[in-house]
C-alpha cells in the first residue's frame, strides 16, 4: 500500500461502503460489519482523525478492502456454499494479525465495540 493507492482507496471508500452493505453472506455474518470497521480505520488515519495506527496495519486494512471490491477472488462470490470465505478470511487475518492495534482503534471510535466484530473464528 503505497501513498498514492491510499489516496485513490479514500476517495473510493464512500461508494465501498455503499457496496460493502449490499454483501449478503448469512455463513459469514460479521463481515459487512468488519468490512466497515476497516472502511472507517483507513478513513480516520487517512483524515488525521486517527494517528496512533502502524503504517503496516493500515496497509494490511487497505488490502482487505481493495481485496474484498475485488470482481475476481480466489472462492468466485456466486458460489453459494463457499462465496466470500475468501474475503471473510482476509479481514479476519487482518483483525487477529493487527488485534492490538485495531482494538485500540475501537476503543477510540465509541461507534464500535471490538468483541462485536468477532474477528475470531
Amino acid at each position: 500500500m503505497t501513498p498514492h493507492s491510499l489516496e485513490k482507496l479514500l476517495h473510493q471508500l464512500p461508494l465501498l461502503k455503499i457496496e460493502f452493505t449490499q454483501i449478503d453472506a448469512p455463513k459469514f455474518p460479521h463481515l459487512v460489519d468488519q468490512l466497515e470497521f476497516l472502511s472507517d480505520v483507513v478513513e480516520d488515519v487517512a483524515e488525521h482523525s486517527y494517528d496512533s495506527l502502524p503504517y503496516h496495519a493500515l496497509a494490511a486494512a487497505g488490502f482487505a478492502l481493495i481485496y474484498a471490491h475485488k470482481a475476481m477472488h480466489i472462492i468466485p462470490d456466486s458460489n453459494i456454499e463457499f462465496g466470500h470465505a475468501d474475503e471473510s478470511t482476509v479481514v479476519r487475518y487482518v483483525l487477529l494479525r493487527y488485534k492490538n492495534s485495531l482494538s485500540a482503534y475501537a476503543a477510540h471510535n465509541t461507534a464500535y465495540h471490538w468483541d462485536g466484530l468477532n474477528p475470531a473464528p
